[in-house]
């Protein structure tokens, strides 16, 4: 294999590591930590007044901008410091007295079946789906588990421990069928390939920047569907939520009928500056252009894993998948830390070494990976 990788010269990580750990944490892009320095100088020379300068601007760019990567509106955004946080606001403004069961696969991220186990003492109840496979959960399993007393359905759009895509429009059919709502994990699969929320008819998705968007921890975003919004109010909340949080009105609660009543307290601003920047790169890459990469490389890491006899519990199939590969292996942790000392970084999930390439990355890269993987799989490290 021999191929070069896009935007290199963005990611200063990748002249001296094999960096494959981009669904965990992207590197820092040399634009994100110009934007921070921006940021840093803001607040030195103008202290407090750069709120009213420039950072609530910043604040309500980064809103359109996230609308634009999903096909939304503006005011169907609520910036939010992470999915965990947008998946608790999200809780709090569903009524259970009638319907008082959340339904949730075996295999979703842990947060998206942890927020409702919170509220079993109140009365609600999880339903777990369970896969056969580890590695997606078929619809039928969906459909028979969804029910006239389900309230809602937390699930993610891509499978975190194998990479396997879900398809949340069909999803999305079959919950409303039933009378319930779809709540979208995507934290796995924004910024890795087109995804028109509105066509895809779900109610709720939640997102952020620590992956695929390239802009760092701590910002994240919820996608409320425009009709919703003024019917539900959410308990989980801050002075940021409300319709004008500037009257500093400590009586009133008073509510936009947007997005933004999902909303809390101030949010980041120096994670605001690394999250355009991080979205501006996506932008001029295009992301027709990274899913072709994403393809492309995994499927270079499933092919060389399975032609050396390597397990893999993910799809074979790359339109079935994001770029997250996961490897088999009896001892994953340790063979994160061996394939580490030979300058591959990548992560692991129970059982599985997990590999996820970006459009920086080489052919000769996934090459050079998928031949440590093997030495540290015969070294039974």
């Amino acid at each position: 294999m021999s191929d070069g990788g896009i935007f290199r010269d963005e990611f200063p990580i990748t002249e001296r590591l094999n960096y494959l750990n981009n669904c965990s944490l992207t590197p820092m892009p040399r634009r994100a930590q110009a934007a921070l320095d921006e940021y840093a100088r803001l607040w030195s020379e103008w202290g407090g007044r750069a709120w009213y300068s420039h950072w609530m601007n910043e604040l309500e760019a980064l809103r359109a901008d996230f609308a634009t990567v999903l096909g939304a509106d503006t005011d169907e955004i609520a910036l939010q410091p992470g999915v965990s946080t947008a998946l608790v606001a999200v809780a709090s403004a569903i009524d259970y007295s009638e319907r008082d069961t959340v339904v949730v696969a075996d295999i979703d991220f842990p947060t998206d079946g942890h927020v409702f186990l919170a509220r079993e003492h109140q009365g609600l109840k999880v339903r777990f789906v369970h896969s056969p496979d580890g590695v997606s959960v078929p619809l039928e399993a969906f459909a028979e588990a969804i029910d006239e007393r389900t309230a809602l359905v937390c699930t993610g759009h891509v499978y975190y421990a194998s990479g396997a895509l879900q398809d949340v429009a069909a999803l999305a059919r079959i919950a409303h069928a039933k009378g319930a709502l779809l709540l979208v994990d995507a934290y796995q699969s924004i910024g890795a390939f087109p995804f028109d929320v509105h066509a895809s008819g779900v109610d709720f998705l939640a997102g952020g920047t620590l992956k695929w968007l390239m802009g760092g921890p701590g910002m994240a975003f919820l996608y409320v569907r425009r009709e919703l919004s003024p019917r539900l109010r959410p308990t989980a909340l801050g002075w940021w939520s409300q319709t004008d949080p500037f009257s500093f009105d400590v009586q009133h609660l008073a509510l936009p009928d947007t997005a933004r009543r999902f909303e809390y307290g101030t949010p980041s601003v120096p994670t605001a500056y690394a999250a355009r920047a991080g979205l501006s790169l996506l932008r001029e890459v295009g992301i027709d252009r990274v899913r072709a990469s994403h393809k492309r490389l995994s499927q270079g890491l499933v092919d060389g894993a399975l032609s050396h006899g390597l397990r893999v519990r993910c799809p074979t199939d790359a339109e079935r998948r994001t770029s997250i590969v996961t490897i088999v292996h009896p001892d994953p942790h340790r063979a994160v830390d061996a394939l580490r000392a030979r300058g591959v970084i990548v992560d692991s999930r129970p059982g599985v070494v997990r590999f996820s390439p970006h459009f920086f990355n080489t052919a000769d890269e996934i090459d050079a990976a998928v031949t440590a993987m093997v030495e540290v799989s015969a070294a039974r490290v």
